[in-house]
């Protein structure tokens, strides 16, 4: 199994970054080098995974690339942008003190 199997899912997701996704921290170029690194690292972890496992997982911070087992030749891969904004910042925690 290699990168170029899943190319189209790669073009795609290229597509949907160029047309929707604002990003703070990669370029285009960036974002395909970061994609093929992940789709690498998911073929890597679904070709060793355990018996009874039928996912590779690979992820940062800004994309999941998820393989699939199918009934078809190949996996089915799934790239996913991940939500995120720079701006959110976590609540304080609450005292002990606080009712409820």
């Amino acid at each position: 199994m290699t990168l170029d199997l899943f190319r189209p899912e790669i073009e795609e997701a290229l597509e949907v970054f160029d047309r929707y996704v604002v990003c703070l921290d990669k370029t285009r170029d960036d974002c395909l080098a970061t994609i093929e690194s992940l789709v690498r690292k998911a073929i890597e972890t679904f070709e060793n995974r355990p018996p009874g496992m039928r996912h590779g997982i690979a992820l940062d911070r800004h994309l999941t690339v998820i393989l699939s087992q199918s009934e078809g030749d190949r996996p089915l891969c799934a790239i996913y942008f991940n939500l995120h904004t720079p701006y959110f910042t976590k609540p304080l925690a609450r005292r002990a003190s606080d009712p409820t």
